[in-house]
């Protein structure tokens, strides 16, 4: 294990006019404020991912494109997550639901946190990421941040956070920490017993 953590921030949203870049960058503001990790945002419109379209599944890492073995890289080199998500009809942006279901061991035993934002704070979009965390052994933390577009953002697009969310997404962001540095022990011994 590396002794700095390293927590991708992932904006969940390709949309033009998408609010997700503001709200990525306020959990990257907070987060760079931690002496335990290191924070970098990772944004899906900077990989162009094709629809998740190859014979073999991804737990066989045999990936044919060379945009996915490059998400593969950026993914790989990760301890933990903390995803942003809009909510589009009650569910994620299918551009995040296909980064995610391009790979597998790069997302295995490492940890996952939501901050999410829509009509209803994004809850629905972060309960369906909760299930394909789970299948993806990436243990999703119980605190959540859920921003609304009508009580956090001016005019429903430029960011204004009520003070309860810096609590949540600080408390999010130690959740993550903690499981992604007790998951690198997970990480090591399963790599030493595979040698």
């Amino acid at each position: 294990m590396s002794s700095t953590l390293r927590i991708a921030i992932l904006v969940g949203s390709t949309r033009t006019g998408r609010n997700g870049e503001g709200v990525a960058r306020w959990v990257l503001d907070r987060a760079s404020r931690r002496t335990d990790a290191t924070c970098e945002l990772v944004d899906l419109a900077d990989h162009p991912l094709p629809h998740l379209d190859e014979a073999l599944p991804p737990r066989m890492q045999q990936y044919q494109n060379p945009l996915v073995w490059e998400w593969s890289r950026v993914i790989d080199g990760y301890d933990g997550y903390v995803v942003v998500t809009p909510e589009y009809n009650h569910a994620p942006p299918a551009v995040l639901k296909n980064a995610m279901d391009w790979l597998y061991h790069e997302w295995t035993d490492k940890a996952v946190g939501f901050v999410g934002y829509g009509a209803q704070g994004g809850a629905r979009a972060v309960e369906q990421l909760r299930l394909v965390a789970g299948e993806l052994r990436l243990a999703d933390v119980r605190t959540a941040v859920g921003l609304s577009l009508y009580d956090d953002f001016e005019e429903f697009r430029t960011l204004a956070p009520r003070e309860r969310h810096a609590r949540d997404l600080d408390a999010t962001l130690d959740e993550v920490v903690a499981w992604s540095g007790a998951l690198a022990t997970v990480r090591a011994a399963r790599a030493v017993s595979a040698a």
